[in-house]
């Protein structure tokens, strides 16, 4: 595992395609994937830039998994998701970081490494004194939030084309904040 760069990004398309995919088959229909991966799903180049998102590299050299967390307000959705206005830091002591787009590869799914991607976040994020995280999960990725240790908060959906959504549970769960760790500012 190892911090995302720019130069990640065009290998990051490629997973992200493949998982949405791959993974989402039977949760949402053929139209809300495709709608979803134009509209929806991609890097957020801003989680790379801030030094929160991380990817597994596979043997052959590709991409088999990533995922960050975020210290902004966003709670979901890639570069085209969002809009231009500034994507302001959040409090950590009052509101939750943020788990951002969590991909893994069909091929290596349930092995364990989605779990690796969150620990190495869960961990950040508690060293940063946040004490809680929430996040937007797809419908195939609320089983393994649960298992993770989240509750459902909300179920919602985000709107797409042509009077489609795409349904999304929020959910929240609680953190050890570490409020002297090193580089945390106060």
């Amino acid at each position: 595992m190892r911090l995302a760069s720019m130069d990640d990004v065009p290998s990051l398309l490629r997973l992200i395609d493949a998982s949405v995919r791959g993974l989402s088959t039977g949760y949402y229909s053929e139209v809300q994937i495709e709608q979803a991966l134009h509209l929806v799903f991609g890097p957020d180049t801003q989680l790379i830039a801030d030094g929160t998102y991380f990817v597994i590299d596979g043997e052959d050299g590709q991409l088999v998994a990533s995922g960050g967390w975020s210290k902004r307000r966003t709670l979901f959705g890639g570069d085209q998701h969002k809009d231009a206005r500034p994507d302001p830091l959040l409090d950590p002591v009052t509101e939750a970081a943020r788990l951002r787009a969590m991909f893994v590869h069909p091929d290596a799914a349930r092995r364990g490494l989605g779990r690796r991607v969150f620990d190495a976040c869960r961990l950040a994020a508690e060293a940063a004194g946040f004490r809680s995280m929430e996040l937007a999960a797809t419908l195939p990725g609320v089983a393994l939030y649960e298992a993770l240790g989240f509750v459902q908060v909300e179920s919602f959906a985000t709107p797409l084309r042509d009077g489609l959504e795409l349904p999304l549970v929020r959910m929240r769960r609680a953190l050890e904040a570490v409020p002297d760790s090193p580089g945390v500012e106060r």
